[in-house]
């Protein structure tokens, strides 16, 4: 397994569970200092556990050497980061750097197979499979092969699949387990390599999960497509929200409504403050650019990730508009404020800054000279490393409400939905409540004395 980042990590992990040899393979010297520890260098609930147990058990390890996990190994897995060029392309180093080691050392027995072969006196003709894994664009899988075959020394039995992963932070143990579906992209009808696939994830669909074999190109364009689609029902459903506001209505009691609808469902239908993370924002302005090199124009897409945009700058200026009325206690104006932050990861159940939310409401309030509180059950030491001095850091949701002009929810967590009202009045300085993510009841927080706000409820 080429990469020990979230994906990586979670594959090789479920990978050992269900009865494999793996060697997780990183280039991060610290990360695999850790990950030999039996620690996760990420929040992930229940992955830990399993790590310990594999590693225990013999059936994990890790390594930076490329070669001898090439060497070894039957079946490679890529996924390695592809992150965003300046032009908002996918960087495909870190992938076409595996094939290339793939290239290198696929045609190169380890000791254990030469033995093996020197003992059964046949040609071992060992197929050696490269899984990709990583987010790509549409036609990857042919550039990793001429990668491949540019630097093999000698020619060698070897297949190109693409597997693209579904993997959710917060989730991803469950969603290696017991995903949707499993996608498989063939560059060709191969009945031995469908077969080896199958074996491979044999302890998911006998359990029921669809094994779904497609073409390579369409298994590329379904991840994202997937992830596009995604981020089309979150901006769809705030715009619908804004709209709420200046009806009067509910987007809670909308969105329910609607997701009954069973061609709808009720799944990304959370009006908030907008979509984050390492996927949809990334996958969604790659699928953009692609178009645009194939001579398609994504204005769907486009109007997507406007609206996203737009969401986090929109919750600032409500925040903007109540203290210049001028309703608060507090003199108007939102310069000197204090406003505390209860949540920091782009979504709860993980510690991931990548394009957060809050971040950018952060960076907006400051430049408001604003003092800014902040309290993440996660991603503390992340934000620490990004925000540095520019805000206070609080060891919980209570302490950071000390002296606060208003409180600002950016993220879900379980453990914001059900505060206690006195104690928070106690710690304000003024008693406003701009609930980014729906999570409390206006009703009740009303009830007690605050002033509140969230998206879309009139």
């Amino acid at each position: 397994m080429f990469g020990c980042g979230y994906v990586g990590l979670t594959t090789a992990v479920g990978l050992a569970e269900t009865g494999n040899r793996v060697i997780g393979i990183d280039t991060d010297a610290e990360k695999l200092r850790i990950l030999r520890k039996g620690r996760v260098p990420f929040y992930e609930p229940g992955l830990q556990e399993l790590l310990q147990k594999n590693v225990r058990g013999k059936r994990l390890t890790f390594s930076a050497d490329a070669r001898t996990g090439i060497e070894h190994a039957d079946i490679i897995f890529c996924a390695v980061g592809t992150p965003p060029l300046k032009n908002n392309n996918a960087d495909l180093s870190a992938v076409l750097k595996v094939a290339r080691a793939f290239g290198q050392y696929g045609n190169v027995l380890s000791t254990e197979k030469r033995g093996a072969k020197k003992r059964s006196g046949k040609r071992l003709g060992t197929l050696k499979i490269f899984i990709n894994k990583s987010t790509v664009p549409v036609g990857t899988s042919e550039q990793i092969r001429k990668t491949i075959e540019k630097f093999a020394s000698v020619k060698f039995y070897f297949r190109v699949v693409s597997n693209p992963e579904f993997l959710r932070e917060g989730s991803a143990v469950r969603d290696f387990f017991k995903p949707d579906r499993v996608i498989i992209g063939l560059e060709k009808e191969d009945w031995k390599l469908k077969n080896i696939m199958k074996t491979i994830y044999l302890p998911l669909s006998k359990n029921g999960v669809p094994l779904v074999f497609t073409d390579i190109r369409s298994a590329e364009v379904i991840k994202y497509a997937s992830n596009a689609y995604l981020a089309t029902r979150i901006s769809f459903i705030n715009e619908l929200a804004n709209f709420c506001e200046k009806a009067g209505a509910d987007i809670k009691k909308v969105a329910k409504g609607i997701g009954m609808d069973k061609r709808i469902g009720t799944h990304y239908l959370e009006a908030g403050i907008g979509f984050g993370g390492s996927c949809l924002p990334k996958d969604l302005n790659s699928l953009i650019e692609i178009g645009k090199k194939r001579g398609h124009n994504f204005e769907l897409l486009k109007a997507v990730q406007a609206v996203n945009k737009r969401q986090a700058v929109r919750l600032v200026e409500k925040l903007e508009a109540q203290f210049d009325k001028g309703k608060l206690r507090v003199k108007t104006g939102l310069r000197g404020k204090t406003v505390a932050i209860w949540g920091l990861s782009f979504k709860s159940k993980t510690d991931d800054l990548r394009d957060a939310p809050s971040l950018n409401i952060i960076r907006k309030l400051l430049q408001l000279k604003v003092k800014v509180q902040v309290y993440d059950p996660a991603a503390m030491p992340k934000a620490k490393a990004i925000l540095g001095s520019s805000v206070r850091f609080f060891d919980n949701y209570y302490s950071v409400l000390d002296r606060a002009d208003a409180l600002i929810i950016c993220t879900d967590w379980n453990e914001f939905s059900n505060p206690d009202y006195a104690k928070m009045r106690r710690k304000m300085s003024d008693y406003y409540i701009l609930d980014g993510r729906n999570l409390l009841d206006p009703a009740e927080a009303a009830g007690n004395g605050f002033e509140y706000q969230g998206v879309g409820r009139g």
